[in-house]
């Protein structure tokens, strides 16, 4: 007979990591699956570093849950002894009433958060690593700093393990049903039934859910590092906040300081769209070269040597909002948090707020504005 659980979590990254993780920690009977070994390079949840802000320049809606993520942040940190963050700073740099600069404003505004509205001369004083265009202001936002997420999801992972989570490694979910009780999971490792399901699969949701296709596209993102240029002094944490940059309207670049590994650099919401089965690995000369041209223009002591290029993907919604709701036919099943590419730094938040559903519990997250019913 096959095994049965309170709950079954599909795909163990980010947010996987964590819901499988408060769910154990609750003392529900718990399984995960992964097609991959988790921290790995090949879904969403990778690449050294993720940027923490509380100036949501998406929407004010997110402060609330930043906030909180930031305590859940710590408090993992605290119980897995793994340094998981490193406070940076964080520049927003763009037209005063671009998308970005104004987004940032609104949320700092709404919120009160700490921050400052400098203008270019003021940024490149500080910051004289950044040539900007005489427009541009930039929000300062001193909280703002990086997440480890290869760090991240292991202690989450370790956490679900150590209360009691079997978690199947390299083993994808090849289909579900439901079932009288429940669901009904198969997996080359053969069958388990459980009350809940819980999809947290990223890139691959659009292929374990069809119907879920025409509202979720998958986006290739490439992720670079360079070393800093010959002459240039080293652009470390010291010398250079995370930072995105509004360089066109509506079209963002995004950096990190340098940790040892050089300093990495991706473009926003503007790669190819894919399938998480038939994502394209390899890197081309043109995608290097495009971003190079940014960083020559704006940070040109990060225009070094090239070191390496990584393939991640995101997972979009058409407002490129989040998407964590039940299926719209299983009451009992979960769809967590295509995020569009800015989620990973609430996956404790929105996996605990999923474990509080599942287990009956309330909870003092609101997820509806991330519903299916707003499209």
């Amino acid at each position: 007979m096959s095994e049965t659980f309170d709950a079954v979590v599909v795909g163990l990254g980010a947010m996987g990591s964590a819901t499988a993780s408060a769910l154990a920690r609750k003392g529900l009977r718990v399984a995960g699956f992964d097609r991959y070994r988790p921290p790995h390079v090949l879904g969403s949840s990778h690449g050294g570093s993720r940027i923490i802000r509380e100036a949501y320049f998406e929407s004010p809606m997110y402060v609330p849950l930043i906030r909180k993520a930031y305590g859940e942040w710590a408090a993992l940190e605290e119980r897995s002894g793994t340094d998981l963050w490193r406070r940076t700073g964080g520049l927003m740099i763009g037209q005063l009433a671009g998308k970005l600069v104004g987004g940032a404003l609104a949320s700092a505004e709404a919120h009160d958060l700490p921050h400052e509205l400098l203008d270019a001369v003021e940024l490149e004083r500080r910051f004289p690593a950044f040539r900007l265009d005489e427009s541009m202001v930039g929000v300062w936002e001193p909280r703002a700093g990086i997440l480890f997420p290869e760090a991240a999801v292991q202690a989450q992972l370790d956490e679900a393990w150590r209360a009691g989570a079997k978690l199947h490694y390299e083993e994808p979910v090849e289909s579900w049903r439901a079932t009288a009780d429940g669901f009904e999971v198969t997996t080359p490792g053969g069958q388990v039934e459980a009350r809940s399901l819980i999809f947290t699969a990223g890139p691959w949701l659009p292929e374990l859910i069809p119907d879920l296709e025409p509202r979720l596209e998958v986006e290739r993102v490439v992720q670079h590092w360079f070393s800093t240029r010959v002459g240039h002094d080293p652009l470390g944490p010291d010398a250079l906040p995370i930072f995105l940059l509004e360089f066109e309207s509506d079209r963002i670049f995004y950096g990190f300081p340098d940790f040892g590994h050089g300093i990495k650099m991706a473009l926003h919401y503007q790669g190819e769209k894919t399938r998480a089965s038939e994502v394209r690995r390899r890197v081309d000369a043109g995608e290097v070269a495009r971003l190079r041209t940014l960083m020559e223009r704006y940070l040109p002591g990060a225009n070094g040597p090239h070191l390496r290029s990584e393939v991640c993907m995101y997972t979009e919604t058409p407002d490129l909002h989040f998407l964590v709701d039940r299926h719209p036919r299983h009451e009992r099943a979960w769809l967590v948090s295509p995020c569009s590419g800015h989620g990973f730094k609430f996956a404790p938040v929105i996996g605990g707020a999923i474990a509080d559903r599942v287990a009956g519990e309330s909870s003092d997250v609101d997820l509806a504005p991330f519903g299916l019913a707003r499209f």
